[in-house]
């Protein structure tokens, strides 16, 4: 007789697929045993190759509702191989019995851990239900719910190797955790009022606040318009109103976030509607296990705050995922409460009571905190629809650390599967990525490496992930081709402490190869379009057209170069990039005393200076002194808002580019502005200097400043557009993708699109993938790992 060994990969840890497999095997009368190798699920069946095979295609039917299966393995083993490698590790089975067996430490392929997850309907109801024992309690979970990902210390996933082994089950917990017939069947986190976490309130003097039930307190304090820290499963949220502009003011003068737009919670999907425009596909997303903030549009009816959004037409909105966010709404009226991530701008989310008491004094008035331990603090993750087609922002809560399937790629022998790879991303938005037997894990959000706090989270968050993907080691290490960040000199210390290569990746290649992996391609050429990448040639890129085929990359055409007076602080105060494309115009290039006196009437109040910094900025291009060079849309953009009186000063990442497109949503497309093409250096590129003259013109004529809003997002779209479909004829490539922070721009997405379609090619998004920089690390290991192959 032969008996069948069935090794299960995928997330199959921690979300009951044990209990599953025990209850399919009953009913089908199967003899055997399950149990987790760390990574796996090993199964045991001493039957023939039918009930084997039924088994098989019941597991893939009746599996687990949050599991994922990569790949099912069946290995036949004979009798006396049985004997002699096997019978030793199980215990004596009678005859039509199965049993569960406990873990193992055994591993046998790459691990797959399950992201934390929202409360499930089951949790739900319980906490709802006044005759339940776990009524009211905000740590209630199960198999189908809550934490993983953030509470993990170890594999395999069990108890003991998670926070919750803090706190021992009581009686009852502990009849629910050892039935396989039970939901809680070895739910890690499962606990209840007798013996999981608590929760206690503090005042901003750290002392706690004496009251029956804290969380009720909370949210009277909420209502008064106090501003709360409020500890949930992966890090601590600053919750306030946002129907009164008092408590979103403080807040922001507190934070030093002048303008930035806040997320907000709302108890429900149709109180969400009562001030938001939701699709079919928005309302999915919102009510999924994964919960992401979804950035939605603001409909008629939108009455918050003027300061919570300010000059947008959108707004990010999450609904409750945990037990505790729920139970904070059953104490309330307010439809909405702000929920930002609790932290000093730059450095990542804080999760140690201490240091939320300490670092937060002075800005939340009250601090309601539980104690149990977060390991992987993750922050929310952001989506947004473009027409109807899902965008990433910041994939993290919810979806990090389950990998991407690299087996296209191994298939094609683009890459080796055998290689261990680390991958550190670029400076900003960072997350980095672990590359291991064909699967690849980026973590979730880092953040802005260059703050020294979020630098030692990324180095923390690596020894974490190494740890429960069981890698002792590298091959090979990836980082930003920029000498200068952060993220490039640790790989340069972590290539001398793994004896191995390090391999800098070009920003926006990194961008191209994550696009092509999204879309399971080998080749094509992209339009990249964001604020900065660093140019092989040492300058700022940041508008081009460029072929990969994952290994390498070519640059096709470009942004018209242009002069950054200042280097950097022409990020900050846009108004000097509008200066330096106004100088360089045909037009005002002949006659500066005109651009000096335009500059001195229309826009003096955006350099810090007033009249004398523009005269001191005008010096700076002629005579190239401390002057950058950048090709990037972003600036491009930052210049047309400042061109039309929309934003002069960037308080946060993209904030000029976003209220452009906000000023020019609703235009009814009057107006049209004709791309002009040059060529620098033999390189194809939009003209830029023509573009912003034009739109100078057509503000001095009068035209509707919404129009021309739009308009020349259309022009930057389809100026973008053409060079890369001459660049596509030339090469032969049918597929024309789009990737960087620009293209979370709906209008611009759009309109590149559709010219590109027109022209008769195929044109490709992200799907999994963030096109801003936030998936740039997944990009640098997949290309760093096609050279070593």
């Amino acid at each position: 007789m032969k008996i069948g060994k069935i090794l299960v990969q995928g997330i199959v840890q921690g979300v009951g697929f044990r209990p599953t497999v025990y209850r399919i095997a009953n009913t089908l009368n199967l003899r055997g045993y399950v149990r987790n190798l760390g990574n796996v699920v090993e199964i045991i069946l001493f039957e023939n190759e039918k009930k084997v095979n039924e088994f098989i295609t019941t597991l893939k039917e009746k599996k687990p509702p949050i599991s994922k299966i990569n790949s099912i393995e069946l290995i036949w083993i004979d009798e006396s191989e049985y004997e002699s490698d096997y019978k030793s590790e199980y215990p004596p089975l009678k005859k039509n019995t199965f049993k569960i067996l406990e873990s193992s430490d055994k591993f046998s392929g790459a691990s797959v851990i399950p992201p934390d997850l929202a409360i499930c309907d089951s949790c739900l109801e319980e906490i709802n239900d006044p005759n339940n024992r776990r009524y009211n309690y905000p740590f209630t979970a199960c198999t189908d719910c809550g934490p993983r990902f953030t509470v993990i210390e170890d594999v395999p996933y069990d108890r003991d190797k998670t926070t919750m082994d803090d706190f021992p089950l009581c009686e009852d917990c502990n009849e629910e955790y050892t039935d396989p017939l039970d939901r809680r069947y070895h739910g890690e986190a499962i606990c209840c009022e007798i013996c999981g976490p608590s929760l206690k309130l503090y005042n901003h003097e750290e002392k706690e606040v004496k009251c029956q039930d804290p969380l009720k307190e909370a949210v009277t304090l909420l209502d008064k318009g106090k501003i709360l820290a409020i500890k949930g499963i992966g890090g601590t949220h600053l919750v306030a109103k946002v129907t009164d502009d008092e408590p979103i003011k403080t807040l922001r003068k507190r934070l030093n976030r002048l303008n930035q737009p806040f997320a907000v919670m709302s108890p429900d999907l149709d109180t969400v509607k009562t001030f938001a425009e939701v699709s079919l596909k928005e309302s999915k997303s919102l009510l999924s296990k994964e919960r992401p903030i979804v950035v939605l549009k603001k409909n008629e009816e939108y009455d918050f705050a003027e300061s919570l959004a300010p000059k947008l037409h959108n707004i990010g909105v999450m609904l409750p995922y945990s037990p505790l966010h729920y139970l904070l709404f059953n104490y309330t009226d307010e439809i909405a409460y702000i929920m930002t991530s609790a932290n000093i701008p730059g450095e990542p989310m804080m999760i140690k009571n201490k240091d939320i008491l300490s670092s937060l004094y002075g800005i939340a008035d009250y601090y309601l905190l539980h104690n149990r331990k977060i390991i992987n603090r993750c922050d929310d993750s952001v989506i947004r629809y473009r027409n109807n087609e899902l965008s990433f922002i910041r994939r993290s809560r919810g979806y990090a650390p389950e990998p991407y399937d690299l087996k296209n790629l191994i298939q094609s022998n683009k890459i080796n599967k055998d290689l261990n790879v680390l991958a550190l991303g670029p400076e900003l938005d960072v997350t980095f990525t672990l590359q291991k037997q064909g699967l690849a894990y980026v973590s979730q959000h880092i953040g802005n490496t260059n703050k020294y706090k979020t630098y030692e989270f990324l180095q923390e968050a690596i020894q974490n992930m190494m740890k429960i993907t069981r890698t002792n080691n590298f091959d090979l290490i990836a980082c930003d081709m920029h000498p200068q960040f952060f993220t490039s000199r640790l790989a340069n210390e972590m290539g001398e402490k793994f004896d191995c290569d390090v391999i800098p990746v070009q920003h926006h290649h990194a961008h191209g190869a994550v696009l092509a992996i999204d879309n399971s391609l080998d080749e094509l050429i992209f339009i990249a379009a964001d604020g900065v990448g660093y140019g092989e040639d040492g300058s700022a890129w940041g508008g081009e057209i460029i072929y990969t085929d994952i290994t390498n990359y070519k640059r096709l055409a470009s942004l018209k170069p242009q002069k950054m007076p200042g280097g950097d602080i022409s990020t900050k105060y846009p108004a000097r990039m509008l200066a330096s494309i106004l100088y360089n115009s045909k037009r005002y290039n002949e006659n500066n005393d005109e651009l000096e006196r335009l500059l001195n009437e229309n826009y003096s109040h955006y350099f810090q200076h007033g009249d004398m910094e523009i005269k001191s900025v005008l010096k700076q291009i002629k005579t190239n002194l401390n002057v950058g060079i950048s090709t990037s849309a972003g600036r491009i953009l930052d210049s047309i808002a400042v061109a039309l009186n929309i934003c002069g000063e960037r308080t946060y990442e993209g904030e000029c580019s976003m209220k452009l497109e906000s000023f020019a949503y609703g235009a009814k497309g009057n107006i049209s502005i004709k791309p002009v093409f040059k060529k620098v250096d033999k390189r194809p590129v939009l003209d830029t200097n023509t573009l912003l003259s034009d739109i100078i013109e057509l503000i001095a004529k009068g035209e509707n400043k919404n129009e021309i809003a739009a308009a020349a997002q259309i022009a930057v779209s389809e100026g973008l557009a053409k060079l890369a479909i001459d660049g596509a004829n030339d090469m032969g490539i049918d597929v024309i993708g789009a990737t960087g922070g620009v293209f979370y721009n709906e209008a611009i997405t759009l309109a590149t699109k559709n010219y590109i379609e027109k022209e008769g090619f195929e044109f490709i998004q992200h799907k999994n993938s963030c096109a801003g920089d936030g998936s740039i690390s997944l990009g640098q290991a997949t290309i760093a790992s096609s050279k070593m192959k």
